[in-house]
């Protein structure tokens, strides 16, 4: 079996994808003409030229653009879909969505009416295509901490339907410590923590993640290197990072894809797993990562399937449902 061959018949979870981060062109553009809402580019290849951003923040200007053509249930419903039947493409059997309330709930849209569109999708990707899935909140690091407390007190009575919080936008000036209070509330509440650190933040905005905030996984990570007592804290705890190969790429944490410690990180022991982010923008959904950091690294076989098992070793789902993907990866 070729490098290429393993990489589509691996069973892999997503741990690290925004749903509004998989929003392609063509539905943008179809939405906002069914939704009748006025947006800066004439055509779908316009809506592509715009995808061509420089850093991190010229992404947020243009994620949240199309965000606004997003108004009903269904278009919730159609975003989360589209994803879906990428996921079914590339054999991801679980996911674990990120969404962005507030994103939403800014321009007027309930809350209720985004979980209940992306819900649903996840109701009928688990019966039609096989796919299990939990959804992540997450709060916007570049709002303050009042605007997130608003936001967990609205998630409280779905608290059932959305398994963890997250932080994720702006990293740079907006340290984890910012928001230690409002997740120690959702700690309360039973929710699980995730939170993005160490892409573009320093490496000590991994520890204030650990230490402050608590959390079950880190979102990126890659500038943990940086830091050996770090590297030895989470190779100890097997503290798990989702790593998003060509997001780091595009938005320029890493200059050349040969030049990712995403294999450095395997090979020492960090519990790295693969991840799409925002795919749509960032040129690849969970299969193109893996082709590109299995060419630019030449990784092994045995890499691949230990980055697979990863991914759902640093998953929410259930130890028997983790054991049986596993022992299907290991068959392979």
């Amino acid at each position: 079996m070729t490098q290429l061959d393993l990489i589509r018949a691996l069973p892999k979870a997503e741990l690290h994808v925004h749903i509004e981060g998989t929003f392609e062109p063509e539905l943008m553009f179809a939405i906002a003409q069914r939704n009748q809402i006025e947006i800066a580019y004439q055509s779908v290849e316009e809506v592509r030229q715009a995808y061509n951003f420089h850093n991190l923040q010229s992404f947020l200007d243009i994620y949240y653009a199309g965000a606004k053509v997003l108004i009903l249930e269904q278009d919730f419903y159609d975003l989360a879909w589209a994803y879906f039947e990428k996921c079914a493409e590339d054999n991801v059997v679980h996911t674990e969505m990120f969404f962005d309330p507030q994103t939403h709930t800014e321009r007027g849209i309930a809350f209720a009416t985004v979980l209940n569109g992306l819900k649903r999708a996840c109701d009928d990707a688990k019966t039609k295509l096989g796919i299990s899935s939990h959804l992540i909140m997450c709060f916007l690091r570049h709002l303050s901490e009042e605007a997130a407390f608003k936001t967990l007190e609205q998630a409280l009575p779905y608290k059932d339907q959305i398994i963890g919080v997250g932080l994720d936008s702006s990293e740079v000036g907006h340290p984890p410590e910012k928001f230690a209070r409002v997740f120690a509330k959702a700690r309360e509440a039973g929710f699980l923590i995730v939170a993005h650190a160490g892409e573009e933040g320093p490496a000590d905005y991994v520890w204030q993640a650990l230490d402050m905030l608590k959390v079950n996984r880190i979102d990126h990570g890659v500038r943990s290197e940086e830091d050996p007592e770090l590297m030895q804290r989470l190779i100890r705890d097997k503290m798990p990072l989702t790593v998003c190969p060509l997001s780091n790429l595009k938005l320029c944490v890493v200059d050349d894809m040969r030049e990712h410690n995403i294999r450095r990180l395997l090979q020492q022991g960090v519990k790295v797993t693969v991840n799409s982010d925002d795919p749509s923008y960032f040129g690849g959904y969970m299969n193109d990562n893996f082709i590109a950091i299995t060419q630019a690294l030449d990784l092994t076989a045995d890499e691949l399937k230990q980055l697979a098992i990863n991914s759902f070793e640093a998953s929410f789902i259930s130890d028997t449902e983790k054991q049986m993907w596993i022992a299907k990866i290991q068959a392979l």
